[in-house]
């Protein structure tokens, strides 16, 4: 099996690594790809993802079997369609189902269509109904962007003049949502699918907040867990029963059903699981702690994804715990410094922790220089949550480079008062 994974971010970066264990790979290309990806793979830098007739023409040149999306942007835009249409298997939703997570709009009247419990909510499309409804509103609320927005979309807030600044930006160019604000916690639960049947895998937890304690802006993820400690069968049963199987009879009456990930945005209240958003496909940061959690062969699941057989697939999670950390440029979520010089270990051995890149790249000399907001994610693992956290903020030490800064708080909640 020849496998492309489109993408040049941690999430990307640990399915490589993923896939570079299983003993169906015959040849692994990353497109772009960074510093990290190239130890496990072939790195195609100079592809653009929005390309898709350059992906293809690299998908005949190398003869790939098996194409796997990570960022939203190319499935939104249709490269699954395009990509199938020349009969180049493609993990992912075509175009038609991606609305699901390009347009909030579209998931929100998916929801309210199939009972699917989520947050009470008003669409706007024009600035002065908004500003009217805003008037008429006492406490916190929260504005979501309708259309992407890299997970930072979303405003909380009980500030009229903030929720109007906010809001005027997005309608200058896209719709929103004015939703009621929930409480709760917030988790993250994925489900494989052959478009018949699917598999759930460990929730995670997603601390998407920039300050410790949870506060501040939001960003597009500062760390996760998995699995979560605080969740149980009865709660993992629930959301399937009342979130799930709900989903997946209506993306069949919808016609949405494709072969990929599904992912569910929940937050869990004293009243149960409401949804707050859905992806099409693997999550950053969680993808980073989920897949050292399975010990199925990739290569092997995917195809099961891909022929319609996942029922009969035996998916084998191990017993570990997983807790990542995301080491971000000086700035981030707001505007941040990019090309630093970055000292991180190549031979970190896996007993000690794992480092995922996020769009790093190479100079003339060798070195490692960062590229995005979010530059790294280091995972540590264990028998438990509190020694896995111990294990991944001991390898971060390793991480170095000017302006670097992380939460020092991931996953303390799990395993203090």
């Amino acid at each position: 099996m020849k496998v492309l994974v489109i993408g040049s971010g941690a999430r990307e970066h640990a399915l490589a690594w993923k896939f570079s264990k299983s003993k169906r790979i015959a040849g692994l290309f990353i497109a772009p790809g960074n510093a990290g990806t190239e130890a496990v793979g072939t790195n195609c830098p100079d592809l653009d993802p929005l390309d898709f007739r350059v992906v293809h023409e690299l998908c005949v040149d190398r003869g790939i079997n098996l194409v796997l999306v990570g960022p939203e942007q190319p499935l939104a835009e249709g490269i699954v369609d395009y990509l199938g249409e020349r009969d180049i298997p493609t993990v992912g939703p075509p175009r038609r189902a991606a609305m699901l997570e390009a347009s909030k709009s579209f998931s929100k009247r998916f929801m309210e269509k199939h009972g699917i419990p989520t947050a009470a909510a008003q669409e706007f499309s024009r600035f002065r109904e908004f500003r009217e409804a805003i008037g008429g509103i006492a406490g916190r609320v929260v504005i979501k962007k309708s259309g992407l927005a890299g997970g930072k979309g979303v405003l909380e807030t009980s500030d009229p003049e903030e929720a109007l600044s906010f809001g005027k930006r997005i309608l200058s160019d896209d719709s929103l949502l004015l939703e009621e604000f929930l409480e709760g916690f917030e988790l993250s639960v994925f489900a494989l699918t052959d478009g018949r049947s699917y598999v759930l895998l460990p929730p995670c937890a997603d601390f998407k907040k920039a300050g410790e304690d949870d506060t501040g802006l939001n960003t597009g993820g500062m760390g996760s867990v998995c699995p979560v400690p605080t969740v149980d069968q009865t709660l993992l049963g629930r959301i399937e029963h009342e979130v799930v199987v709900p989903t997946i009879r209506g993306l069949e009456a919808e016609g949405l059903c494709y072969r990929g990930v599904l992912y569910f945005g929940l937050m869990i209240t004293e009243n149960g699981p409401r949804v707050l958003e859905y992806n099409v496909r693997f999550g950053d940061p969680e993808t980073q702690v989920l897949m050292p959690l399975i010990d199925s062969d990739f290569g092997n699941l995917m195809e099961a994804i891909m022929s319609g057989t996942l029922s009969e697939f035996p998916v084998r999670i191990n017993t570990r715990s997983a807790v990542g950390v995301v080491v971000a440029s000086q700035g981030y979520p707001k505007s941040y410094k990019k090309g630093s010089v970055a000292e991180v270990p190549s031979d970190l051995p896996e007993s000690r922790g794992l480092i995922f890149h996020a769009a790093t790249s190479k100079d003339r000399q060798g070195r490692v220089r960062t590229g995005g907001g979010r530059c790294f994610t280091v995972v540590g693992l264990a028998h438990d949550t509190y020694s896995a956290t111990r294990q991944a903020y001991e390898a971060i030490g390793s991480v170095r480079f000017d302006g670097s800064w992380y939460r020092r708080d991931i996953a303390r909640r799990f395993y203090t008062d």
